[in-house]
């Protein structure tokens, strides 16, 4: 699932390469994804439309247009975009084909059909999207605004860390990264944190969605379709050694998520719900 720091580097990628461009033609090959808002036409509305800027927000892609309207897309789980410059050959069996009239494209594909390509005239009306809490780096969500944040809350702080309507753009995979961090066990329920623990994930927040920052802006440039998770520390590494103390990565299946963490460095009894 793309999350802040895979959704950041595309927006910005796809802001310099399309900011300015004309849409020349939609071509909606699989309309299960496309969601039209304006009730206009999704392929007819985007013709000869002018992109203003590509920007995210929380876990959402945001197209901007010069008409004042907005593509937005939402990959959820298995959505992916590729980009396609100027005389390059078209890729796989795309949902939604974007053709712009210097050649280039950009093809929306989608394996698990949960993701959506809205078209809307305000954002306010694409579902979820107003419903989003402080965005992960936002330089004024304070360690005593995280604070004040958990301690509404009595859940567990993974829960808690991938809720959007709390803090948006933090998933599964960088939620584990935070807390493998800061050495909090995932089940943690919330009212049991120190203040110091709430204070080092507050840190690890930061921490590791500014490193993952450099590495995928480093690493990804056009190959906007890939999802680069190698650097991950513990997610995706059940049963492979703890970078910190060696132990094995545990990997569970709890709350309909698959967690990784380590039980030495992050230790802790699951409490059943």
């Amino acid at each position: 699932m793309p999350e802040m720091p895979d959704l950041q580097v595309i927006a910005e990628f796809l802001d310099g390469e399309l900011t300015g461009s004309v849409v020349e033609a939609a071509d909606v090959r699989k309309p299960i994804v496309v969601r039209d808002l304006t009730r206009r036409g999704f392929s007819s509305h985007l013709a000869g439309k002018r992109v203003r800027g590509v920007s995210r927000r929380g876990k959402f892609l945001l197209f901007a247009l010069a008409s004042g309207d907005w593509l937005v897309v939402k990959p959820m789980l298995s959505g992916r975009l590729r980009y396609l410059a100027p005389g390059a050959r078209p890729h796989g069996k795309p949902f939604v084909v974007l053709r712009f009239a210097d050649g280039a494209c950009l093809q929306y594909t989608d394996r698990d059909k949960m993701g959506k390509v809205y078209l809307a005239d305000r954002l306010d009306a694409v579902p979820t999207f107003a419903d989003q809490g402080r965005e992960a780096l936002d330089p004024e969500f304070t360690r005593e605004d995280f604070a004040a944040l958990l301690s509404r809350r009595r859940g567990e702080i993974k829960g808690l860390l991938v809720n959007q309507t709390l803090i948006a753009g933090i998933g599964n995979a960088y939620a584990d990264e935070i807390l493998f961090s800061a050495k909090v066990y995932p089940f943690r329920k919330a009212p049991s944190l120190s203040r110091e623990e709430i204070g080092r994930i507050h840190e690890a927040i930061r921490s590791v969605l500014r490193e993952a920052l450099e590495i995928l802006r480093a690493r990804v440039g056009a190959d906007i379709h890939l999802e680069i998770r190698d650097f991950l520390q513990v997610h995706g590494r059940g049963g492979q050694p703890c970078p910190r103390c060696g132990t094995p990565v545990s990997q569970i299946t709890a709350r309909r998520r698959l967690t990784n963490f380590c039980r030495t460095c992050q230790p802790g009894t699951m409490i059943s719900q």
